[in-house]
């Protein structure tokens, strides 16, 4: 369940919305099917009763896209009548964005995997492709606007998203198939994802690179490591490099999540030589593509630390690395300059 949408004065839960491909509503309260069906078809996206007056006779109604900024619309359920109000990016109207398509396949050992894929407008040949990882891992992509990804499409290149196993949102099983499969079962779902889209002629094999932050910029250090030949370079956002000295180095806010990164990734007390082995840190010797690792300085989950000795690592091998440290950002690059 990712939405709901509660009754003003009673409180009782009129209907929820589950996160599939996209934004699904299962309405509980019948007497609400009617709005649902007048509200479709007003505005291209996905739809979300943002609030609703103490009476619940107007609703203020946002529609997300994912070729454009999010509009607001009032809606008068008495009269069955919609009035535009704004939209939260009026820049974004009227641009040449990429949609976001739903995809899937067949992982290796026969598990459905999910994803978005996001092409150049206009382009039907194979294009340079980027194969972008959330962070979480314990989360997932979801279909809508997302600026990095147009970003990059902007630029002429195929985005391929994928919800690997270990995300949420696709129930508890999926979620379990990733524990203890760090650098292993849930990388060889990236990589089948990257093989769907060089079979399916939507990119050329040597022309894809791997990016992401926090878990997606560990994904990007497993993929130039355990996987040195299939990508041809990758970019690195505030990823760990060591999951050893991850754990060790983790904030007290953290701490009561040790016991989900024993069980989900691996006990770095009993067990180190197990979690060292799926720690890019210790492969750097197979790298053979260039990397971009970019690092907040004030990073308190992914300490610098992290970033500078696969760096030091990297130059000591004489392996192509470029390192941008960031002394006004943590976990992720929030400044647009930065960005």
């Amino acid at each position: 369940m990712s939405r709901t949408l509660t009754h003003p004065t009673s409180r009782t839960i009129e209907a929820v919305g589950f996160y599939k491909e996209k934004l699904e509503w299962q309405i509980l309260d019948n007497s609400i099917v009617g709005d649902f069906e007048f509200l479709k078809p007003v505005h291209q996206g996905e739809f979300q009763i943002v609030n609703p007056t103490l009476n619940d006779q107007d609703w203020l109604v946002a529609y997300f896209t994912d070729d454009g900024p999010v509009y607001y619309y009032a809606y008068d359920r008495t009269a069955k009548t919609t009035t535009f109000l704004f939209s939260n990016q009026p820049q974004l109207e009227g641009l040449q964005l990429a949609p976001m398509e739903p995809i899937s396949y067949t992982a290796r050992d026969g598990l459905t995997i999910h994803g978005y894929l996001s092409k150049p407008v206009g382009v039907s040949s194979p294009e340079p492709a980027v194969l972008l990882v959330h962070g979480g891992p314990w989360a997932r992509d979801t279909w809508g606007y997302r600026p990095r990804t147009q970003w990059l499409v902007n630029r002429g290149y195929v985005v391929l998203q994928i919800i690997f196993r270990g995300s949420s949102g696709y129930g508890k099983d999926f979620l379990n198939a990733g524990n203890r499969e760090w650098g292993a079962k849930m990388h060889d779902d990236l990589i089948d994802g990257v093989n769907w889209l060089v079979g399916e002629g939507i990119a050329q094999k040597d022309q894809i690179a791997i990016m992401g932050a926090s878990y997606g910029g560990y994904a990007t250090f497993v993929g130039l490591t355990f996987t040195p030949e299939v990508f041809a370079a990758g970019v690195d956002i505030v990823g760990p490099s060591n999951l050893i000295t991850l754990i060790e180095t983790i904030p007290p806010y953290w701490a009561p999540r040790k016991k989900v990164f024993c069980h989900r990734v691996g006990n770095w007390e009993t067990e180190a030589e197990f979690v060292k082995s799926r720690s890019p840190l210790f492969f750097v010797d197979q790298i053979q593509k260039p990397l971009l690792i970019g690092q907040g300085a004030n990073d308190p989950r992914v300490k610098q630390s992290e970033s500078e000795q696969i760096v030091k690592a990297m130059t000591d091998a004489g392996k192509p690395v470029k390192y941008v440290l960031y002394t006004d950002e943590g976990h992720g690059l929030a400044r647009p300059e930065n960005r």
